[in-house]
């Protein structure tokens, strides 16, 4: 049994942190879910798909019959840049899950996961969130297995080890999830390596949906759809060095710490926390993606590389600071200090 003590304190209550669904883009017609938002793949457009809201809103033709499977309407380049040419999609699969997600049952269960085990809510449903109230198709041989691609966020939280057995369950799918940074969960869909997408970063999700990877799934209206959230929190030791608690604005806070100099842990990772902890230094230190950025803070500035769950741990063991969200901090502290 583990009697470590959680020193780390929950000090200033950040911003929303959405959950999106991206649907990656494959053949036929364009389809997608995301605040934690899902998104897939395109595919040649067969019927005539909508490309803006306005157009969103106009009814549009229904295609008779879309591939379970099918070749993306994009180039798929392989890590070293070479185009790949059998890169095939579950859209079925994807579409299947991606409702299901949205189905109000599924959201209560979202918005409800946490509270007996963490006595908190973990995740919350936006009021305008989308919702869907069709038929789930069961799987076939051709659809059952559906890759999806999130963060380790959202993974680590025990979210999807929830619900998925229930989807897999009622519909006999399979779902393979794999986890990293909200950018390297997106790369993933662009090398053709994920169905569907499940992430928290608004900007790297709109540039993947710009760029032409995703497609609005049936009875949606846009590609990244946002149906839940929680909300990023500013942590730190107990004895609170830098003085976070009492700043009037988490850019103060930020502030306090850079001046001086208290530790902090980066995700460092590209992540959708790595992004929104870029965002809140002073623009004076310059810090980026890039190491040399912050070449002269090392001293205080430690860029991770890793899961939210193990710069949890690290900050504790160097009695630092680090930005989270609050979900897996709450769960962070009912494991005291375990992050599996």
């Amino acid at each position: 049994m583990n009697n470590k003590k959680t020193l780390l304190l929950a000090l200033v209550l950040v911003v929303v942190l959405g959950v999106a669904g991206i649907l990656y883009k494959t053949l036929g017609s364009r389809y997608a879910p995301q605040q934690l938002a899902v998104e897939a793949t395109p595919v040649p457009q067969q019927t005539q798909v909508p490309q803006t809201a306005e157009q969103a809103a106009q009814p549009t033709a229904a295609p008779t019959k879309e591939p379970s499977h099918a070749a993306p309407d994009f180039t798929v380049y392989d890590a070293d840049g070479n185009a790949v040419s059998d890169v095939t999609v579950n859209t079925a699969g994807a579409d299947a899950l991606m409702h299901w997600l949205l189905l109000p049952e599924t959201l209560d269960l979202a918005a409800n996961y946490g509270m007996e085990e963490y006595g908190n809510t973990l995740f919350y449903v936006p009021e305008d969130a989308p919702t869907y109230e069709g038929e789930i198709p069961a799987a076939t041989d051709e659809t059952k297995t559906i890759r999806l691609s999130t963060t380790t966020s959202v993974n680590d939280l025990g979210l999807l080890a929830y619900l998925l057995p229930q989807f897999e369950e009622a519909y006999g799918y399979t779902v393979e999830v794999q986890s990293a940074g909200t950018g390297k969960a997106i790369e993933a869909a662009k090398f053709g390596n994920a169905d569907l997408i499940l992430v928290h970063s608004k900007s790297q999700e709109e540039e993947f949906v710009n760029a032409g990877f995703a497609r609005v799934i049936d009875g949606m209206e846009t590609e990244r759809l946002s149906f839940l959230y929680n909300y990023f929190v500013l942590c730190g030791p107990s004895e609170d060095p830098a003085g976070v608690k009492d700043a009037a604005t988490v850019l103060d806070a930020f502030a306090a710490i850079a001046e001086g100099k208290y530790p902090f842990i980066s995700r460092g990772d590209g992540s959708g926390t790595h992004t929104k902890e870029l965002s809140l230094w002073p623009a004076e230190l310059g810090i980026t993606e890039d190491a040399a950025s912050f070449a002269d803070y090392t001293d205080w500035y430690t860029s991770a590389n890793a899961g939210m769950g193990a710069c949890l741990v690290m900050a504790e063991e160097m009695g630092g600071y680090i930005l989270t969200d609050k979900a897996t901090f709450l769960t962070f502290v009912a494991n005291n200090g375990v992050m599996e």
